[in-house]
């Protein structure tokens, strides 16, 4: 392990896509201000580079958001990516939403102020024309009940640990230290602001630290002395108590055939396909798999062969102190996707397309899973607690949102950033929640 220093201006905790963002971000503006350099910046980790859930995300990366603040924040991610596709192995094939009639009008909304921030996509209404479009793109579609497309043109998808090596080497590459398996296990507050990170290997003094931890921002919450509940004030007025976090199980898994298998019409790599339907799902005996709404999304894995996607995630019925976050991803037996997502998902794709008619024998074996640790209201917080600690807790929509840590960055160096500015925590109490579409996704 790197020594690690005994006192740092900067001490970013997590090393997930947040963290080293953030990191990165934070050395170049040292640099360009004259204010510092690289060097003032560490991050740690209580395992190392994509330990979390930055390092099993299916990859996906997309504006598809009903809420007008996660658009404009996800097309400035998408900036991120476009600005070095190699270094992050980004993939910019474009994203499909296909949808049903009890969506459509939200898709319509969602593709109406796209196009009021310059985000290119083209919208389809009407089940005849959607069928005509996809069939252009897969001339074996045949999903049902589908009666409107958005095809954002940016976007696509990326592999998520050689984007976290992308991400640690530009870090890296600027003096940034990152220093694996160090645990976090308290903080010193001290009139009113953390002069110390207490961990496994020694203190480290500092002026101001990043929390970027994933799903254990729970225990760095916790340490930060600061509410397990959260009141919040309804459309009515009214106020409720609600848990601050709250776990969902992440359901994920990959199809073992070869990723050419999932091409478009012109043998090229196809955009991301994300179908939410409301048509009843039967499976190839011709049982019912589930007649509630539900949704998938799949692309090809180009990195470990085959077609990787997911489904909706689970919630986690138990409080969040109770969950045990580690042994984390696939090592735990408790969040492993199982026969009843296999079965959903295969049946899914056969569905969408009739090449994977026959094929759900095919579902990698490998574990696959992991859990995501939610806000109360399913959105991001990005804000600054005590005097110098600023908290990104993701809500799990962090992979695709490589750009917060350059706003988290100049907000460091004391320049508020307009886009952070609705993910502010005091939104619960003030009532500023995020609209809710039709999506079965319980962040769409």
């Amino acid at each position: 392990m790197q020594s690690l220093p005994r006192a740092v201006r900067y001490v970013v905790v997590g090393a997930g896509v947040h963290g080293l963002s953030t990191a990165w971000h934070l050395a170049r503006e040292l640099e360009a201000r004259g204010a510092g350099t690289g060097a003032d910046v560490l991050v740690i980790d209580k395992s190392g580079i994509g330990a979390g859930a930055s390092g099993i995300a299916c990859g996906v990366v997309r504006n598809n958001y009903f809420q007008p603040a996660m658009r404009e924040l996800m097309a400035h991610s998408v900036d991120i990516w476009e600005s070095d596709p190699a270094a992050f192995s980004y993939h910019p094939v474009g994203y499909l939403q296909i949808s049903p009639e009890s969506m459509r009008a939200d898709v319509r909304t969602v593709y109406e102020q796209q196009r009021e921030i310059g985000y290119p996509s083209t919208f389809v209404e009407g089940a005849a024309e959607a069928r005509r479009y996809l069939r252009r793109i897969f001339p074996d579609w045949r999903a049902e009940n589908v009666t409107s497309v958005l095809h954002e043109h940016r976007g696509g998808y990326a592999n998520n640990m050689a984007s976290m090596r992308g991400l640690a080497a530009k870090a890296e590459a600027r003096g940034v230290r990152i220093v694996p398996g160090v645990r976090v296990e308290d903080v010193r507050l001290d009139s009113g602001a953390v002069t110390t990170v207490h961990t496994n290997h020694g203190d480290i003094r500092c002026e101001q630290v990043v929390v970027a931890a994933g799903p254990w921002v729970r225990d760095l919450w916790s340490m930060l002395d600061l509410p397990a509940r959260v009141k919040i004030r309804d459309p009515r007025g009214e106020f409720h108590q609600k848990p601050m976090w709250t776990y969902w199980s992440l359901q994920e898994g990959t199809l073992e055939v070869e990723p050419a298998f999932l091409t478009d019409a012109d043998g090229h790599a196809p955009p991301v396909v994300h179908l939410d339907s409301d048509a009843p799902l039967h499976d190839a005996d011709g049982d019912l798999v589930t007649d509630a709404m539900w949704g998938i999304y799949f692309k090809p894995d180009l990195h470990f062969g085959g077609v990787q996607g997911g489904a909706v995630p689970l919630h986690v019925d138990r409080p969040a102190e109770e969950v045990a976050v580690e042994p984390y991803g696939p090592a735990s037996r408790d969040f492993v996707v199982g026969a009843d997502f296999a079965r959903l998902w295969t049946t899914g794709l056969a569905h969408c397309l009739e090449r994977f008619e026959g094929k759900q024998h095919l579902f990698s074996k490998q574990p696959s899973g992991g859990i995501g640790c939610f806000t109360p209201d399913s959105f991001p917080v990005f804000d600054r607690f005590h005097d110098n600690v600023t908290v990104v807790a993701d809500s799990n929509h962090g992979y695709k949102m490589i750009g917060v840590g350059a706003l988290v960055a100049k907000e460091l160096l004391g320049e508020p950033q307009a886009l952070l500015e609705p993910f502010r925590f005091s939104r619960f109490e003030a009532g500023r929640l995020h609209p809710v579409s039709h999506s079965p996704f319980p962040w769409s």
